[in-house]
């Protein structure tokens, strides 16, 4: 989406803008000349004057301006938690300013509770979550509410949907109830249910504008500094139960809270005075004794102070309705009849009441009025002790079947069951066939009409088109991806899930309920706990901080760790866990664009300790401070001063270690003293104490290569033994001889004869030279290199082409053969009469056969084989290549 302010036309000052821009001619067509009509004068431009083009920039302004503010406002709700770099300090700037928002919504209703809030949990809970980005959710499109958009609430279950959303909702519950129950298509209204609580509503109540909360203001604006989608005004809505009074909240989502208000009621049982309560709470108890005649006229209510009074719980001896019998009976039930029958004397003086215990003055003979015969044709008026004869007529009463009467004489009791044969039309109207008149007839062909759900088929034997719903469970996954329709087999699409999952945070203090599915995209909520989560570092605890998503910060506590080698701790912050850069990048080929470094978490060492320590240098001439890791003698640059070991000179060096391989210097005097045997060379050093040292001298001497010069001290080769001497003869290059494979002596410098254990890497390859191995050089002799499979296919299709160009040369000998044998018979037909100048032609033409036949055999066994050599080599260079 393009921003506010490059969105063109949509603002007032952009259309008449553009409008503006419409009605004039471009600036070419008013400039050209001739286009103004035939005398080529051009038409003067409107005069535009200064003031109406600043309005028209200004209101362009004024338009571009308040869209951006608007989209601004409608993509905070989503981006109020993208930057996690000052989270503490942008949580209590919202916090302060949600909890000004609510302090203004539930000023009102405070101030007539003197402060008490605990009627507005439930209200609270819905105005809170209005602030939390993800925590309102429409569960039709299962997106998030934005503050901006236009949002209807359920009056039942106060659950808030998008406009378009709902409105398209009660449009497809009408139109798929309408389709399955109405046998005129479209012509009744049907309720349409809520998504999550299914309350019903009228047609009439489909929502068709965009309102507030109490339903005062339509399209109210966004206000940061009221709840969303609220007018700022008071409820005032009726308050259920209701009361007589209205809510006191300014606009708000959910339930309106219990009335607050102050009224003089009396309690239960009203005997005591009234006493000033909450509406609310009107309903008291004295706690006195009711003491209210109960309804046996008997005994008074014992129980405290209540609104009605339950039956009487005492038991009594009481009398039946007729009379005749005596029971302990509770009081709560003094009417009462035995099983007895009455018996009295009816008022003919001929029979006795058989009703069972009853009172009042029993009914009169039923044999006293006029009677009739069974098949009632005949009536007469006989004396109740006397019965009435069946007539001996045809009955003509009309059978169960409701189409025959009975054909039977006038008789007592019930006709018998229809037994006529009559044609009988199934009930899914395809067969007919003659069946009793008293059954049914029910053919076998079963419905393969769709059901309702219109996923099954009917099946039902013998159905008459009125399908019965379906029995079969939908199960189908609904949008939530976590549970199953559990609805009945329906048509169209399952209504949302209807649970709601917890997302927690970190800790699990703070919980945040959203619809079943929402719990993967939604962020888990801001809890003002502490972090809970044990330290991944050597320290024992964590440095105090909010409970948070994801990893912990890095420890900033200092290490203190003991150094090694020394008594020290490491005083830097903790290093346990550092994010290094990775340097392990695998690229899968050189395709592949090297992507940005990443950063692994590691653990460092400590770092050498730099505690100052006193140190003494090597000639004892000063202290200086030395860090730790660096402990020891050092040399402070100044003259040594030690006595030489000529004893007559003092050291002139910079301050150094004394030790055997760093000792003093030597004094400079020559030195007289013979030389040891064999040794051709003078002594060297100046003067000094005791002998002399060994000859430093150096001889020269070749390698045993033969190529380079050596220098050998003079002792070294004197006193060596063998195995010194030839170490001593080595110019350590590589040998230059060849071995008997043909490649360099691999060891160094060396007397005698070089070992045959060549490690040189060699190249191998199959007998038909396509694959290519590396062997050192000594064990390839008895390594061989196997043709694979793919080879093997190479070979056999060279061999192939090979055989086809052999069985090409074959099959052309074969026909120059048979050519020339044809011939000779034709020869041998003439009977060997031939003219000189014939004869001849045919001796020319036998050497141009035989002339052909050699070029054909040159071709066949030269040719063909150097063609096939040369499509096996084409083939192998194409493998290769490839």
């Amino acid at each position: 989406m393009e921003p506010a302010w490059r969105q063109q036309g949509r603002g007032r000052g952009r259309a008449q803008e553009g409008q503006g821009e419409r009605s004039r001619p471009p600036q070419k067509e008013r400039e050209r000349p001739g286009g103004a009509g035939r005398g080529g004068k051009t038409p003067e431009p409107p005069q535009v004057s200064v003031r109406s083009k600043f309005e028209e920039i200004r209101k362009s302004n004024q338009a571009a301006a308040q869209r951006l503010v608007e989209s601004r406002i409608s993509s905070s709700s989503d981006d109020d938690e993208d930057d996690d770099g000052d989270v503490d300090v942008k949580a209590d700037h919202k916090d302060g300013k949600r909890g000004k928002i609510l302090e203004s919504t539930f000023t009102t209703y405070t101030h007539q509770t003197g402060g008490d809030v605990t009627g507005l949990v439930r209200t609270g809970q819905y105005v809170s979550e209005l602030f939390q980005s993800g925590a309102l959710t429409c569960l039709i499109c299962i997106g998030s509410v934005k503050r901006t958009q236009a949002v209807w609430s359920c009056s039942s279950c106060f659950s808030l949907f998008h406009l378009p959303c709902i409105q398209k909702w009660a449009r497809d519950s009408a139109f798929l109830v309408s389709s399955i129950t109405d046998e005129d298509f479209g012509q009744k209204q049907h309720p349409w249910p809520c998504p999550k609580c299914r309350a019903e509503y009228p047609p009439s109540a489909k929502p068709n504008r965009y309102t507030c909360y109490c339903g005062k203001l339509q399209d109210p604006p966004a206000d940061p500094w009221l709840a969303p989608h609220s007018c700022g005004s008071v409820c005032q809505k009726e308050l259920k139960p209701t009361c007589g009074h209205t809510c006191l909240l300014l606009c708000h989502p959910g339930p309106c809270p219990p009335c607050p208000k102050m009224v003089s009621v009396s309690c239960l049982c009203g005997n005591a005075k009234p006493l000033p309560r909450r509406c609310s709470n009107k309903s008291w108890s004295c706690q006195q004794p009711c003491s209210k005649l109960l309804l046996c006229k008997q005994h008074r209510c014992t129980q405290p102070c209540h609104t009605e009074c339950s039956p009487c719980p005492r038991v009594s001896i009481q009398r039946c309705v007729c009379g005749g019998e005596r029971a302990e009976r509770s009081c709560s039930s003094p009417q009462w009849n035995c099983q007895q029958v009455c018996g009295s004397l009816l008022s003919c003086g001929n029979h006795t009441c058989e009703v069972l215990c009853h009172d009042g003055v029993c009914p009169p003979c039923p044999r006293s009025v006029s009677r009739s015969c069974p098949c009632s044709k005949t009536k007469s008026s006989l004396p109740c002790t006397e019965e009435v004869l069946p007539c001996g007529d045809t009955c003509d009463r009309r059978l169960s079947c409701g189409k025959h009467t009975c054909s039977m004489r006038c008789h007592r009791g019930s006709c018998e069951t229809c037994r006529q044969e009559v044609e009988k039309e199934c009930r899914c109207g395809k067969y007919r066939k003659l069946m009793p008149c008293h059954k049914e007839y029910l053919c076998d062909s079963k419905c393969p009409k769709t059901r309702s759900c219109q996923r099954h088929q009917c099946r039902r034997k013998c159905c008459p088109g009125n399908c019965p719903p379906c029995d079969q469970s939908c199960g189908r996954t609904l949008g939530c991806r976590n549970h199953k329709c559990p609805s009945g087999c329906h048509q169209g699409s399952c209504y949302p899930c209807p649970e709601s999952v917890e997302v927690r945070c970190s800790c699990g203090s703070t919980v945040l309920s959203v619809p079943c599915g929402r719990e993967r995209s939604t962020r888990p909520p801001r809890c003002k706990e502490t972090c809970r989560r044990p330290p991944s570092c050597h320290h024992p605890t964590r440095e105090t901080h909010r409970c948070h998503p994801g990893p912990c910060p890095p420890c900033r506590l200092p290490c203190l760790l003991p150094l090694p080698r020394c008594s020290h701790t490491c005083p830097p912050p903790c290093h346990d866990q550092v994010l290094v850069k990775s340097q392990q990048v695998q690229l899968a080929g050189p395709w592949e664009q090297p992507s940005e470094p990443a950063f692994v978490q590691k653990a460092l060492p400590c770092p050498p300790c730099q505690v100052p320590i006193p140190t003494t240098c090597f000639g004892e001439h000063e202290v200086s401070p030395v860090p730790c890791h660096r402990r020891g003698r050092f040399s402070c640059r100044r003259p040594c001063g030690r006595p030489l070991t000529c004893g007559n000179h003092d050291c002139s060096r910079a301050c150094h270690l004394v030790t055997d391989g760093n000792k003093c210097e030597v004094c400079d005097e020559s030195c007289s003293k013979p030389r040891p045997p064999g040794c051709p060379h003078p002594c060297s050093r100046p003067c000094h104490p005791g002998n002399c040292p060994t000859c430093s001298q150096m001889i020269r001497q070749r390698c045993h290569c033969k190529i380079s010069m050596l220098y050998v001290e003079c002792t070294k080769l004197t006193s060596a033994d063998e195995q010194t001497k030839v170490e001593l003869g080595s110019c350590n290059n590589q040998c230059p001889k060849e071995l008997s494979c043909g490649h360099r002596c691999k060891q160094a410098c060396h007397p005698g004869v070089c070992e045959e254990k060549c490690q040189q890497k060699v190249k191998l390859r199959c007998p038909c030279k396509r694959i290519k191995k590396e062997f050192p050089c000594s064990p390839s002799v008895q390594c061989v290199v196997q043709c694979d499979d793919t080879c093997r296919d190479q070979q056999r299709k060279v061999s192939q082409v090979k055989e086809a160009g052999q069985r090409a040369a074959k099959e052309e000998e074969q026909k120059k053969l048979q050519e020339e044998l044809e011939a000779f018979e034709k020869r041998q037909q003439r009977g060997g009469r031939r003219s000189k100048k014939r004869g001849r032609r045919e001796e020319v033409d036998d050497e141009a056969a035989r002339a052909g036949r050699w070029w054909r055999k040159c071709a066949a066994f030269v040719l063909v084989p150097l063609g096939g050599a040369l499509l096996s080599a084409a083939a192998y260079y194409l493998l290769t290549e490839a």
